[in-house]
């Protein structure tokens, strides 16, 4: 019979050996010729196996709790999530042979859902995406399991330094580029633990790259950055999914952090209905808002007359959303009109300006 012990060695080198047989996701040059001497960048996550950036994540917490003794044999573990870490989760979980349970809203795209349990994983969807964190530890409880609890742990979990992280991933695939130290890194935040990473990242390596963190609506982390007040609480919750929170999470660190901005969820959308026509592929949302934020950028050091290079996050493929974000009725029920917002872009492809 085998013991925890060595079960735990070979969840490890099951991981590891997972990790060894996976490429590098591609770092996509957009073409954008209104924007004279400045480069945009897309870090494409979508390629992952579990098909998101929050592939690296789940591979990184799975590794926290067994290293950590946290996770042991037959142990169920539950995770609070909005959709994609839990896809990645239920990955790692039947790699190591473990139980796993998502506890994640109803609202969530169903894609998602069908991801999550064709990797075996179950959902345990709950009303209000605020009570998914409750939920969780509940379930734990019961079932004597380990709540995975990604929002507390995504900043530790990963090491910073470098061990093919995404920061050192971004920075090393630079190297040969016209401007091959970015001026801005332009990131999104659901857990913080991304941000954290390529914020430290940045400072650990002595770099004069600058972090901005971009914002959805109904979010408190840019409130959080201007104020302080990890008390911050909104009643919605983002309708962009994978990013933006209703309450402060431990795992978001504002202090490597450069600036902030928030960005209109209908420009967010515009954003992955123009960046279809530039690359010939579908994204997420979540890629929208940080991209429009990387446009904003650049539209700003144009207009300064400043050269450079911008990168930011292809999160997740678009395929997960076609009932949503790609469904022209679902957008105008519940995200309201982008027309404006996809004028200011075509605006952009001829002038280099982005303004509304």
């Amino acid at each position: 019979m085998v013991s925890n012990r060595e079960w735990v060695n070979q969840s490890i080198r099951a991981i590891e050996a997972d990790f060894q047989r996976s490429a590098d996701t591609h770092l996509i040059k957009l073409n954008i010729p209104s924007l004279t001497g400045i480069d945009i960048y897309l870090k494409d996550e979508s390629t992952h196996p579990t098909g998101s950036l929050k592939h690296r994540l789940a591979r990184s917490l799975f590794l926290y709790g067994l290293c950590n003794g946290k996770i042991r044999k037959g142990m169920p573990i539950i995770e609070a999530s909005s959709g994609s870490t839990a896809i990645s989760e239920a990955y790692f979980a039947r790699l190591t042979g473990l139980p796993f349970i998502a506890v994640i809203p109803k609202s969530t795209a169903k894609k998602k859902i069908e991801q999550i349990e064709f990797y075996g994983g179950q959902c345990y969807l709950v009303d209000k995406p605020a009570d998914i964190y409750r939920e969780s530890e509940q379930l734990a409880s019961e079932l004597n399991g380990y709540y995975m609890d990604q929002f507390t742990y995504a900043e530790r979990a990963t090491d910073w330094r470098g061990n093919n992280n995404i920061a050192n991933s971004i920075f090393s695939q630079m190297e040969k580029e016209p401007c091959p130290e970015p001026s801005w890194v332009v990131m999104s935040a659901g857990t913080g633990g991304t941000s954290a990473t390529i914020g430290r990242f940045i400072r650990y390596r002595q770099l004069d790259t600058r972090l901005c963190v971009v914002d959805p609506d109904h979010s408190v982390f840019h409130g959080y950055f201007k104020t302080g007040d990890c008390s911050l609480t909104l009643d919605k919750s983002s309708r962009i999914e994978g990013i933006g929170r209703p309450r402060v999470e431990p795992s978001f660190v504002p202090e490597v952090v450069d600036t902030m901005m928030t960005i209109p969820d209908a420009a967010a959308i515009a954003t992955i209905y123009w960046l279809e026509k530039n690359i010939g592929r579908k994204a997420g949302a979540s890629t929208g808002t940080n991209l429009f934020g990387a446009l904003k950028i650049a539209s700003g050091m144009q207009e300064r007359g400043e050269q450079g290079s911008i990168v930011t996050l292809l999160c997740d493929a678009g395929e997960r959303y076609l009932d949503t974000y790609y469904n022209p009725e679902w957008v105008a029920a519940n995200i309201g009109d982008t027309s404006a917002w996809e004028k200011a872009l075509e605006t952009l492809d001829i002038t280099g300006n982005l303004s509304i």
